[in-house]
């Protein structure tokens, strides 16, 4: 049935190869990305068999004397398969860019481009036929059997605003998402995406995917979760909006609700639901939602995964070592994403939890899970759980390995003031001298957390200061010169150290872990400035 629907109507084929894409993100297994990658070229070569432009097409192929009815199916016939080619391409371009290699980002970058050029021309061509509708529709009959006499007046007319508005909402998940992926590139990448020909306005993004959201296009749901999504995962991850975790949730809560009456026993829509309570720190509704959503994907393993994941990271939250370490022990043994990363989390929860043996003989596992060499978190977690291995676990050092994550992930501000003064407590007992810089690093965002800020400036001097650990933890100073660099900010008499610690911190430093994640972040605290900051 799968293939059958493949060679059917382009919009068919293009639903069935979009699933087989969904299901090669969610398992990354190599068979299903391959299937995937050969039903979207089938999608594509099916709408480019006939593939003039929508303009041309207009004007050239289209003639006064054709019947108006048949020319509007044409138009919207020739829109609809274009802006499937330009989502076929995206996704293939997405998965060129997993496998991780220099020649696949070269040629997915390269088939960006092509997409980008087809989403913003319809984008521009849909734009101005429901301009012309709305145009029409505002005048009287004689007006309109006037403007009949232009050459273009007999496909306007046969174009319905119902179509273009379908047409509007097809295109603009596409165009929106475009735009909003390219906004958080990191700084250093820039200057390549913009000789691809690639803009990136967040805003302009934001409003296509509400449009898409709101439209009776097929992908309506697809834009209304890219959105959530946005939302709760990326904003608070990346501070796009400075240091305000909140951001964007009165956007998402305002979402959820909406969609709540067409979507009530979804599991995605649970799981953003549960998103929003971590985000405003209500942990144990957060959990609730989780288990929820985990009940209601039952049958979906994927989903399952997901779920799993949020209530291993709130358990961490709440310093409820046993349930975290269960959960990703589960997922170390299921999933087929990043078992080594899995790995590490269950060694240091279990280690946390007071079991060392246990956690010595997963710290001994990651190594041997460690497959995808040029991924930042594996690298990162083969590199502690080594670490951690050699210099005999205690349940301290395996504290302060979840308080790091804890911190990288942005999720300290979800923790309540009570577990950050344990969390306090713990890190002040840790002796060990390679981790002095780790240790005031972390001390100094908990600090933050509190709102104590002159105790938290002491701490990440500290930890700037600390050259024998920057050896091991080699992010330990660019990350602790951005945090004093942020603190200044917000105080207007320190602007301008801040803005210079930022700098520092930018182009200093190279070659240590999640540099790519700090510039994003350092680029949207400059961002916050209003000023241009040289690339």
């Amino acid at each position: 049935m799968h293939r059958i629907l493949l060679t059917q109507s382009p919009l068919m084929s293009f639903g069935a190869s979009f699933v087989s894409f969904l299901n090669a993100m969610m398992t990354f297994e190599e068979e299903k990305m391959q299937t995937a990658c050969d039903d979207l070229r089938t999608t594509e070569k099916l709408c480019e068999s006939d593939s003039a432009g929508v303009i041309e097409t207009i004007r050239n192929k289209i003639k006064k004397s054709m019947d108006s009815q048949r020319s509007g199916v044409v138009v919207v016939d020739r829109l609809q398969r274009q802006i499937i080619v330009a989502d076929c391409q995206v996704y293939l371009a997405v998965l060129s860019f997993v496998k991780q290699e220099l020649s696949a980002y070269i040629k997915g970058g390269w088939i960006l481009r092509k997409a980008w050029k087809m989403y913003n021309k319809c984008h521009s061509d849909i734009s101005q036929l429901q301009e012309a509708c709305q145009r029409r529709s505002s005048v009287n009959q004689d007006s309109l059997s006037a403007d009949n006499a232009n050459h273009n007046a007999p496909v306007e007319n046969a174009v319905t605003a119902e179509a273009l508005d379908r047409l509007k909402g097809s295109v603009s998940f596409g165009y929106g998402l475009f735009h909003l992926c390219i906004s958080m590139v990191p700084p250093h990448l820039l200057k390549i995406i913009n000789l691809l020909g690639f803009p990136g306005d967040r805003l302009q993004g934001l409003s296509s995917l509400m449009y898409a959201s709101e439209s009776k296009d097929m992908k309506a749901p697809l834009a209304t979760l890219a959105l959530l999504w946005y939302h709760t995962v990326v904003l608070p991850f990346f501070a796009l909006d400075g240091s305000d975790t909140h951001a964007g949730l009165l956007e998402a809560k305002a979402i959820l609700q909406r969609k709540s009456v067409v979507y009530p026993n979804s599991s995605l829509f649970m799981f953003f639901k549960g998103r929003v309570q971590r985000l405003e720190c209500h942990i144990n509704s957060a959990l609730a939602c989780f288990h929820d959503a985990l009940e209601l994907a039952s049958d979906q393993r994927e989903i399952q995964h997901v779920c799993l994941y949020e209530i291993g990271w709130c358990s961490m939250i709440e310093m409820n070592f046993e349930d975290a370490y269960r959960s990703f022990e589960r997922l170390k043994n299921e999933s087929r994403w990043s078992q080594c990363y899995y790995a590490y989390l269950t060694g240091v929860c279990q280690g946390a939890s007071g079991d060392l043996d246990g956690a010595t003989g997963v710290f001994k596992d990651v190594q041997k899970l460690f497959k995808r060499k040029n991924n930042q978190i594996e690298q990162f977690a083969v590199k502690r759980a080594d670490r951690l291995r050699k210099i005999s676990p205690t349940r301290e050092l395996c504290i302060l390995g979840v308080i790091e994550v804890l911190y990288l992930w942005k999720a300290l501000p979800n923790c309540s003031s009570s577990k950050l003064q344990i969390m306090n407590q713990v890190l002040q007992s840790v002796d060990e001298a390679s981790c002095r810089g780790l240790k005031h690093l972390l001390l100094g965002a908990i600090h933050k957390c509190h709102g104590n800020m002159r105790d938290a400036v002491q701490s990440f001097q500290l930890a700037a200061r600390d050259d024998y650990g920057r050896q091991i933890n080699s992010y330990i100073q660019p990350y602790a010169v951005y945090e004093l660099g942020c603190i200044l900010l917000a105080q207007p008499e320190t602007v301008g150290k801040g803005r210079s610690l930022l700098l520092q911190a930018k182009e200093d430093f190279t070659g240590y872990d999640f540099e790519n994640r700090l510039h994003v972040r350092i680029h949207s605290a400059l961002a916050s400035l209003k000023e241009v900051v040289p690339q």
